[in-house]
């Protein structure tokens, strides 16, 4: 049985060096990458057909399942364009040309597939940022080098100073005995807690008051310790044991180069929504402004917690001292938002989560989110 011929559409060509349109009669045929489309023009009856290969043309896309546009034009390129009226007609030579609409008309005239397509998307993002952005701010991490952290830490400390941070009131012994725990504290870091290799960060202790009980650490190795937070140990009769127990937490920030990989999280967050939304004009590097503002993850101070209890040990110094100052101050601050309000946002638990359970578990001198040895 010979195949039925194709069908043919009536069509208005605009060849592009006239104004006027010329009457034409349109084919598609199937082809390996898509329909070609054959152009007969009724004022040269007897020529063959002009032959437009399916990647020459811009087919027209249809904007609604129901509501059919009136007329199409399709695009043909230096060749001018064509207007149809038989909308009908086209989409009835169409299919059988073997043609199937791409994923933006399907999208566009089908909101089953949209929504679907949403969904993904949202998925993919939601992936990405839990679990994509992490693990490669994480590899990135390792790549950034120490001078960087220290410059960006110098800027930070001093926007710090001019606004929050006063200049410690500690006697000047006791600023001296604190950093000589300190030092001897670092000089007992074991190899095995090394948690980037080559990674060697200088650390410093720096005193300062007027940000309530608390201590932070700055990329590269500084160590902020508040008056605050030496008054409230000894308010609660605790030995220098619990300070210690803090700052080996804050070196454990410093050695998981928490704030770093925090700062190229972002970073990797806005390149990932700027490629998936289409926009990497924000695509920029933050410094100390952000730095200052950054809370650290809870997952962070897990790692924290557990380097603490790794060193500590270590070092044969008990991790019990530093579980009580955190309770003393939690309970201090429910005390203090109970009369107030609201607890102050300068204290060393401000983005701390979880500190009962923290503290039980320095207090028993181990944890179940540890790693093994």
């Amino acid at each position: 049985m010979a195949s039925a011929l194709p069908a043919l559409v009536p069509a208005r060509w605009f060849d592009g060096l006239s104004s006027h349109a010329q009457p034409v009669l349109v084919s598609l045929v199937p082809a390996a990458g898509g329909p070609n489309l054959l152009l007969h023009p009724l004022a040269q009856a007897g020529m063959p057909p002009t032959t437009f290969r399916h990647a020459d043309v811009g087919w027209p896309e249809a904007w609604s399942a129901r509501k059919p546009q009136l007329r199409l034009v399709v695009d043909l390129r230096e060749h001018g364009s064509l207007e149809i009226d038989a909308v009908a007609d086209w989409q009835a030579a169409l299919q059988a040309a073997g043609a199937r609409p791409g994923l933006a008309q399907r999208l566009q005239t089908r909101w089953p597939a949209l929504l679907g397509a949403v969904a993904v998307a949202a998925i993919g993002l939601a992936l990405f940022y839990r679990y994509g952005t992490p693990w490669l701010a994480t590899q990135l991490t390792g790549q950034v080098p120490l001078a960087w952290e220290t410059t960006l830490a110098e800027q930070a400390l001093q926007q710090l100073d001019d606004g929050t941070l006063k200049p410690s009131q500690l006697p000047a012994e006791r600023q001296a005995a604190l950093r000589s725990r300190f030092d001897a504290l670092v000089q007992q870091v074991p190899a095995t807690l090394q948690r980037y290799g080559g990674y060697q960060p200088r650390f410093t202790l720096a005193f300062r008051s007027g940000m309530g009980a608390n201590a932070f650490a700055l990329p590269g190795g500084t160590v902020v310790l508040t008056d605050g937070l030496v008054k409230a140990a000894a308010d609660k009769g605790l030995d220098d044991n619990a300070l210690v127990g803090v700052l080996a937490h804050e070196m454990g920030h410093v050695v998981h180069r928490h704030t770093t990989r925090m700062l190229v999280e972002q970073g990797v967050l806005n390149v990932g929504l700027g490629l998936a939304l289409g926009d990497v004009s924000g695509v920029l590097s933050t410094g100390g402004a952000l730095l200052t503002g950054l809370a650290y993850r809870r997952g962070h101070e897990r790692e924290a917690d557990c380097y603490a209890i790794a060193l500590l040990g270590h070092a044969a110094l008990p991790t019990a001292p530093m579980g009580q100052l955190l309770l003393a101050i939690a309970q201090g601050d429910d005390k203090a938002a109970n009369k107030e309000g609201a607890a102050s946002p300068w204290t060393l638990l401000s983005s701390h989560p979880d500190t009962v359970e923290r503290a039980t578990a320095l207090q028993q001198g181990h944890t179940q989110q540890c790693p093994k040895d």
